[in-house]
């Protein structure tokens, strides 16, 4: 099992790789399956906005397109030209995205330069949609 601070670290090094030259919100994601494996992602912006991915949603989707389906924990840092100075957390869609393949014990980690956050998927997202 891969520890939070461990997690952080990893998203911190997927923050570096961010391509955002409209918002300059450098964001970074690290997702822990249940087999131990760690997807990195990071937000990819687009001139046309809706085409922007967020940092969670790349690292979901590259473990999804490799087979993983069984997740335990992100961790989640950004910030504004890549300094963290506040924690940051998943948007509505990210947080939907994650209800679709986690339970509600499933953790979202956050972290700034002094500390490290942990909540629940049902505490940031407490009447996902399920169908």
């Amino acid at each position: 099992m891969t520890d939070r601070i461990t997690l952080v670290k990893k998203a911190y090094e997927a923050m570096q790789y961010s391509y955002s030259p409209y918002s300059g919100f450098k964001v970074g994601a690290a997702l822990l399956c249940k087999s131990g494996k760690v997807y990195t992602g990071c937000n990819i912006e687009n001139a046309a906005f809706s085409p922007t991915n967020c940092a969670e949603r790349t690292a979901f989707f590259k473990a999804v397109s490799e087979g993983e389906k069984e997740f335990t924990a992100i961790a989640i840092v950004g910030g504004k030209n890549g300094e963290i100075t506040d924690f940051c957390y998943p948007c509505g869609v990210c947080r939907q995205v994650m209800a679709e393949f986690c339970g509600a014990d499933f953790e979202i980690i956050t972290a700034n330069q002094e500390s490290i956050k942990t909540y629940t998927l049902k505490e940031l997202l407490p009447q996902s949609f399920k169908i």
